[in-house]
């Protein structure tokens, strides 16, 4: 360790390069032009928020872009860039230790060292984790030889990368009864089914606006363990510029397995070993058959099946990556495993913040939106978080953001333009709510999640033009009870109503 003396002070540190860590020390290079602002981040790229669009109040659309450090530093030349891990942080002193030996001591700091991915298995060269960009580069390498792979997991990741992959067989294990679970109900999950087995255009049928009550509840998930492998998370556009083709030649075979889990991975020769018989790739109605090829790597799920596959993509979430940063000192942590922080981005640690994927919101949020681990909720943390420490560092107060009055999440699946707001799959409502749907196949999906006549949240998929009005009417509570089902009836134009 360097010697006494040899700490570097300064009134800012950050830690992480991903989206909440420059975007937070990008805001406190601007608040404070003539202080240095340290930021520790373990890769020497860093990411970077460009074209960025405010959409609405609430929704903004930007995209993401690996860049080099030099490139933050010559838009701030404030900003320090410090290219190393972090070893240890003792909070009672404010230092930082980092892996290349030197020390920091800080007046502020905020940990946005973001998540890591929850993999099925640990150390098993046929299981890729998707999260980041280099983990889809290694998937595209392999997917070059592959005949079928498994895909385990039902996020945003998962649902985009079967709708990419082409020519290669590919079984999909969710642990839920519908695909795109954190996202989608049943009735999305179905509007968006034909487009993993389109060859051609469909033409749109219009279907009438229904309302649902809703049937048993889910249990959750236990988390799995999660790997060391860190790197940025990927953003809604990972996947373009990259060549997802297998070896065949068709274009989508996929086979969706619901309602279970990866229960045990065998490899080739302990397969043999146990003499037991995998199915093939299932061929409409009838029961697949025993597989005659021999697979470099099976799995067993839940449900009792064996398939041999040429390799597993594990796309089951994240974990804060909070490692570094516990030992010796005594955070308060989420169920989640991330650091808790109060409405001011504060963890339970002096003068320590946290923002991104690596915090838990502990304050009580407004009833419309929830913390999901997003890149948008990143950027809106970190800024919101360097308006927190600078007002904090002047003794002035400050009000919540604005950005957590309301969920907004704007993004692609399969091509569409996907727009969630507020309690958009009734999160936390109980059973005490109405949807209402409106659905042309092919076109578009509107639901709207109804209590007491109030809108709580909406889902859009395809070009509605409604987020504003829906945004406006969510936010505003207005009793909405006389429209009915007529809320959503395409004649009637209801923006005219709400202004």
């Amino acid at each position: 360790m360097a010697g006494a003396g040899s700490a570097v002070r300064g009134r800012f540190a950050v830690v992480g390069g991903g989206i909440a860590g420059v975007t937070c020390a990008e805001k406190l290079a601007a608040e404070f032009p003539s202080e240095d602002i340290f930021l520790i981040t373990a890769s020497p790229v860093i990411k970077a928020v460009t074209n960025f669009k405010q959409v609405s109040k609430t929704l903004e659309e930007f995209d993401v872009e690996e860049q080099p450090s030099f490139l933050l530093q010559k838009r701030y030349p404030n900003i320090r860039v410090i290219q190393s891990g972090v070893k240890q942080m003792k909070s009672d002193e404010h230092k930082i230790y980092t892996e290349d030996g030197k020390e920091y001591i800080y007046e502020k700091l905020c940990l946005c060292a973001g998540a890591k991915p929850k993999l099925i298995v640990e150390e098993n060269p046929y299981v890729l984790g998707i999260r980041d960009t280099d983990s889809a580069q290694a998937f595209q390498k392999n997917l070059a030889q592959a005949e079928r792979i498994m895909v385990v997991g039902n996020g945003g990741i998962a649902l985009e990368l079967v709708y990419e992959v082409q020519g290669c067989e590919v079984i999909w294990a969710i642990k839920d009864k519908a695909i795109g679970n954190p996202f989608f109900d049943e009735g999305a999950a179905e509007f968006l089914l034909p487009k993993l087995t389109a060859e051609s255009q469909e033409t749109p049928i219009e279907c009438k606006r229904t309302k649902y009550t809703l049937e048993g509840s889910k249990e959750k998930g236990r988390p799995t363990e999660a790997s060391d492998k860190l790197g940025s998370a990927l953003g809604p556009d990972w996947h373009e510029g990259l060549h997802l083709k297998g070896t065949k030649e068709f274009s989508h075979k996929v086979h969706i397995e619901i309602l279970c889990e990866v229960k045990t991975i065998h490899l080739q020769q302990e397969f043999i070993q146990l003499q037991r018989t995998s199915v093939t790739f299932p061929k409409g109605e009838k029961n697949a058959e025993a597989d005659e090829v021999l697979w470099p790597v099976y799995v067993e799920l839940t449900n009792g099946k064996i398939y041999g596959c040429n390799f597993i993509v594990s796309a089951t979430g994240v974990v804060p990556n909070v490692e570094p940063f516990l030992d010796g000192n005594n955070f308060a942590v989420g169920e989640d495993g991330g650091l808790k922080v109060d409405k001011h981005m504060h963890t339970s640690l002096t003068d320590v913040y946290a923002a991104g994927d690596i915090c838990t919101a502990a304050w009580e949020p407004s009833p419309v939106w929830h913390q999901m681990r997003l890149w948008t909720q990143a950027r809106q943390m970190g800024w919101y978080a360097a308006k927190c420490m600078a007002a904090d560092a002047l003794g002035e107060s400050i009000d919540t953001d604005f950005s957590f009055e309301l969920f907004a999440h704007i993004t692609k699946f399969f091509n569409y333009k996907v727009v969630v707001l507020g309690k958009y799959n009734a999160q936390g409502l109980g059973s005490d709510y109405e949807l209402i749907l409106r659905c042309t196949k092919g076109h578009e999906y509107v639901k709207a999640v109804m209590q007491n006549g109030r809108m709580m949240g909406a889902v859009l998929i395809g070009e509605t033009d409604l987020e504003e009005t829906f945004e406006n009417l969510i936010l505003n509570q207005m009793d909405l009870s006389a429209y009915g089902e007529d809320l959503l009836n395409p004649d009637i134009d209801i923006e005219d109503y709400f202004d």
